[in-house]
């Protein structure tokens, strides 16, 4: 995933400003000092040019620091990438300044982060020897995926007698882009070792039966089917040849993931979008390792993101890429276009993993309407999340009249649900309603139990 980590980027810094340079702390206290003229001078004022004659030397030493700093041109400034970015992944990011000029420096630097990694703008001090290179790290947590875009550096930078002070920015523009929460997926392989089926297919266990993926040739026996008779081989050897087929163990999944605004609604610090993202990601990494192809599609009002089935690490990073840029939309998704999408391109039956949630209306949604029938055609797995505070309300007795409006109208809800996802099994279509924390680890679970009982 090399290729996933932000590339180094770096300047050389110039001035910031007309006038780039200000009074260090240690000026401020220096004048402080020249104070103490004042006491004599209550009896002779002659004292007061002495302490004219201090300022004046202040000046002098503050003008001989700010000669003897580096310059602006003479400090590169670098931004260095140890990871790739990841939604809600606490990392760090390293500034580096390489000292060009003949005397110490000590800087404040503030890197100009995008909103979406934190309100305020990072700071680090770091001090870069004469002709040496500091470095300073600071902490970064995203909040949001796709693509983010950091801004220049600013430096305010003293020599090492700290009169003087000087300010300097690199122009350090970067895009960057937040991908979904790549360790969680990958922690997700661990239900490959402990799974039956993924364990059969590593030690490449074939099965006979009614699939249509060539196995072997033998000779032809009473019963068998003339359609599975090898031409072409039987011509060579003078005797009737039959192709010998195998259940076919690589299938095609489709992740379907609905972007419309049921998705913008933030569970903890994220979005059920977020939450979905992540539960598609940890499925796609599992199903590339036992073998299945991987397609995503990923709409609103239209499609969004829409990628081909394949396998194999260059597809996933494709994946990624896609999932990262998807974005919840303020409006309703249109169910239909998608699901008439994926009808025209996917004539094999497949597995259609769909995640999305359902509006309390009064009619049936549509998303129920559109996975029943695809579900003629495909191997539909709706995915729903789920409201646990509606289950909490129902769960408890209510204490007053209020809090029986509040249960009755989440017991209707609770009841509605159910009763639509059961519609929707009755049409030979799975089903699972999970909280958004729990997503990943269900998602896996029931892929893993339809690769089980080869329900495809």
């Amino acid at each position: 995933m090399n290729r996933l980590i932000p590339s180094n980027v770096s300047a050389r810094a110039e001035r910031a400003g007309r006038f780039p340079a200000a009074f260090g702390r240690r000026f401020f206290l220096l004048l402080f000092a020249g104070l103490v003229w004042i006491a004599p001078a209550w009896r002779e004022p002659r004292f007061l040019y002495a302490m004219a004659v201090w300022d004046v030397f202040a000046l002098l030493l503050w003008f001989g620091d700010l000669s003897q700093m580096a310059r602006p041109e003479q400090i590169e400034v670098r931004r260095v990438w140890d990871e790739s970015l990841g939604l809600a992944k606490r990392m760090r990011v390293t500034i580096e300044l390489q000292n060009f000029s003949r005397s110490e420096i000590s800087a404040t630097v503030t890197d100009e982060t995008p909103e979406s990694f934190g309100p305020d703008l990072a700071k680090v001090g770091i001090v870069a020897p004469a002709g040496g290179r500091g470095s300073g790290v600071y902490p970064i947590e995203p909040r949001s995926r796709g693509d983010a875009r950091f801004g220049d550096v600013w430096l305010r930078y003293q020599g090492r007698v700290g009169l003087a002070e000087r300010w300097a920015r690199a122009r350090l523009p970067q895009t960057v882009r937040v991908y979904p929460n790549i360790e969680e997926a990958q922690r997700m392989r661990i239900y490959l070792i402990r799974s039956r089926q993924i364990e059969l297919e590593k030690r490449l266990k074939r099965q006979r039966g009614h699939g249509r993926e060539f196995e072997s040739l033998r000779d032809y026996r009473d019963g068998d089917e003339f359609r599975d008779i090898c031409w072409s081989v039987t011509a060579r050897r003078g005797k009737l040849i039959t192709k010998v087929h195998q259940i076919e163990r690589s299938q095609t999944i489709w992740l379907v993931l609905d972007a419309g605004r049921l998705l913008r609604a933030r569970v903890d610090r994220l979005t059920k979008l977020d939450y979905t993202i992540s539960a598609a990601l940890s499925l796609a990494q599992v199903a590339f390792y036992s073998g299945d192809r991987v397609a995503l599609l990923a709409y609103g009002r239209k499609p969004q993101q829409r990628v081909g089935p394949g396998r194999g690490v260059p597809h996933l990073r494709v994946l990624m890429e896609s999932m990262a840029q998807v974005r919840a939309e303020a409006l309703e998704a249109d169910h239909l276009l998608a699901a008439e999408s994926l009808l025209a391109q996917q004539g094999r039956r497949s597995l259609i993993v769909w995640l999305t949630d359902l509006a309390e209306t009064a009619a049936t949604p549509e998303v129920i309407e559109c996975a029943a029938k695809m579900a003629s055609r495909h191997l539909v797995l709706l995915g729903i999340i789920g409201q646990p505070e509606l289950r909490r309300l129902v769960a408890a007795e209510p204490a007053d009249a209020k809090a029986m409006y509040r249960y009755t109208a989440a017991l209707e809800v609770v009841q509605r649900r159910e009763l639509l996802l059961r519609r929707l099994r009755q049409q030979g279509a799975l089903t699972m309603e999970v909280d958004a924390s729990r997503m990943s680890t269900a998602l896996v679970n029931r892929y893993l139990e339809v690769k089980e009982r080869s329900l495809l």
